[in-house]
């Protein structure tokens, strides 16, 4: 699982929210834009950006490795067929190039996802977007950068106890029903520990966040997101 590490790269020194506006434009631009040539540039862009972040490309391939079966499943559903000649190639190439850009995406943003404290992530959203709205929005952002990491390590530990327990010798259908039954009692169990917690700290809508400044930098960063979005209309 991809999470924030302190570094001194080019991104762990930008704003977040000049960070935020590149992140909505290359999405916004990526599914515009559906060309193989296209899907060209975004890839160069994608590696610039990972690098940008010091992020491996391996690395980042790895931290989203539980999406990839399912891109690689839609291609394969959509070139199936109900008789002869039950495999249709050529239907499955917009799928291919629409998971491909899904991908792209995924990738591009472990380049935030590294560089970017879930503090400052909050702070960035809240100062965005006034009023309870924004203060739901961070809030949420938050305990979703926090809470996952956690459910996903829960997951990791689940399924090494029932390797040591010869659990790899059971069916396959038996190890997904017991490890979906202990996942969500986990998380049902850290979800009511969370709540107590954010009780006994008395939970404010409005905590003291971290300061946040636009550099020179970071409004040339941000034009840069804003020119990606709007090549998605030209």
């Amino acid at each position: 699982m991809l999470t924030y590490e302190p570094d001194d790269t080019f991104a762990h020194r930008l704003d977040p929210r000049s960070k935020l506006a590149v992140q909505i434009g290359f999405a916004v631009t990526a599914l515009a834009h559906t060309t193989p040539r296209a899907l060209v540039v975004f890839t160069a862009f994608t590696i610039l950006g990972l690098a940008a972040a010091g992020v491996p490309l391996w690395r980042a391939l790895y931290g989203y490795r539980f999406a990839l079966p399912i891109l690689a499943a839609a291609p394969v559903i959509s070139m199936l067929t109900i008789g002869t000649p039950w495999l249709v190639p050529a239907d499955g190439v917009d799928p291919a190039l629409a998971s491909y850009r899904v991908l792209l995406i995924l990738l591009f943003s472990a380049a935030y996802v590294r560089s970017t404290p879930a503090r400052d992530s909050r702070a960035a959203i809240q100062r965005t977007v006034p009023g309870k709205p924004g203060q739901l929005l961070g809030m949420g952002v938050g305990l979703v950068f926090r809470f996952v990491p956690l459910l996903l390590a829960d997951l990791r530990r689940i399924r090494q106890a029932m390797t040591a327990r010869l659990g790899s010798e059971r069916s396959v259908l038996d190890r997904v029903n017991r490890i979906g039954v202990l996942g969500l009692s986990r998380a049902f169990t850290r979800a009511d520990r969370l709540s107590v917690a954010l009780q006994a700290r008395c939970f404010s809508w409005n905590p003291t966040l971290p300061a946040l400044s636009f550099s020179k930098l970071d409004w040339a960063v941000c034009a840069f997101g804003a020119v990606l979005g709007l090549t998605a209309v030209l």
